[in-house]
C-alpha cells in the first residue's frame, strides 16, 4: 500500500471541502486508477500563509535528486522511517500536505494464485485525506510539485486485505498536519479503530490492475466466486 487510488471530484468540490484557494488552473481530471507518477490533487500552506490547492506529480522527487527517475518507487512514505529518512524527513518536517483521495485499490492473493482487487472507500461517499509530504524539483526545462503518501500499520478489518494502509487524517486533524510546529509524535497517531470501521472494503473487478482503465465502473461491486459454492459479496 498504496499504489494506486481514486480521486474524481473537481477542483472546486476540494476547495470548498478543504477551504483552500484553487491553484490548478484547471489542470485537474478525475482519475479513478491513480498510479504512480500521475497527477494528483493535494492540499498544502503556500508562502502567503493560506491554504492552497494545487496539482502535484504522486512520487516524491527530493530538491537534492539529479533526477526525477526514481519518483515511481516513493510514492510512499512509511511512518516508521520518515522522521530519520533523509529523503522524507525535510519535507515531513516543513512541507506536509492533505492528499484527497474516494477510496484505495488493495489485492488479495487467493488459493489458485490470482489477486482479488478491493476498493477501500467512506460508505457515505464523504472525501478522504491521506497524510502526504510534498516537495519542488528544479531541473533543467521545468520545475516538478511531487508528492508521497504516509503508510502506517493496517488496523482492524483493513488489515485482512492489507498489512498497510495510508495514515487518514480525519477532518479535525487536518489543520494539525498542516501546522508546520506540530510535534511528529502527535501527527503520526492512526485513526481510531471506530472512525475507519466507516470504510467499506469492496470487492472490484480485475479491470483497475490496467492501469490504462479509467472510469466508474473500476470502483463497482462485484461477487466474489466460491469455489465450489455460491457467489460472496464481501470478503468478510
Amino acid at each position: 500500500m498504496c499504489g494506486r487510488y481514486a480521486t474524481t471530484r473537481s477542483a472546486g468540490d476540494l476547495s470548498g471541502l478543504f477551504e483552500a484557494v484553487d491553484e490548478t488552473m484547471d489542470g485537474l481530471v478525475a482519475d479513478y486508477n491513480v498510479a504512480p507518477t500521475d497527477p494528483v490533487p493535494l492540499v498544502r500552506v503556500s508562502a502567503a500563509g493560506h491554504r492552497a490547492l494545487s496539482v502535484g506529480r504522486w512520487g516524491l522527487v527530493p530538491s537534492w535528486s539529479r533526477t526525477p527517475a526514481g519518483a515511481a518507487r516513493m510514492i510512499n512514505a512509511r511512518v516508521e522511517r520518515i522522521v530519520s529518512s533523509r529523503a522524507y524527513a525535510p519535507a515531513f518536517d516543513r512541507r506536509r500536505c492533505l492528499v484527497p483521495a474516494d477510496g484505495w485499490y488493495e489485492w488479495v492473493r487467493l488459493a489458485d494464485g490470482t489477486k482479488q482487487p478491493y476498493y477501500l472507500t467512506p460508505r457515505d461517499g464523504s472525501v478522504l485525506a491521506f497524510a502526504g509530504i510534498w516537495s519542488v524539483w528544479d531541473g533543467p526545462d521545468s520545475t516538478l510539485l511531487t508528492c508521497s503518501v504516509l503508510t502506517t500499520t493496517a488496523l482492524g478489518e483493513l488489515a485482512e486485505v492489507h498489512d498497510r494502509m495510508p495514515l487518514l487524517l480525519p477532518p479535525e486533524r487536518w489543520a494539525s498536519w498542516l501546522d508546520r510546529v506540530a510535534e511528529p509524535a502527535e501527527l503520526l497517531v492512526p485513526p481510531p479503530v471506530d472512525w475507519l470501521a466507516r470504510l467499506e472494503v469492496r470487492p472490484v473487478g480485475r479491470a483497475v490492475g490496467d492501469v490504462r482503465n479509467d472510469g466508474p465502473e473500476l470502483t463497482a461491486r462485484v461477487p466474489l466466486a466460491r469455489p465450489g459454492g455460491p457467489d460472496e459479496t464481501t470478503l468478510f
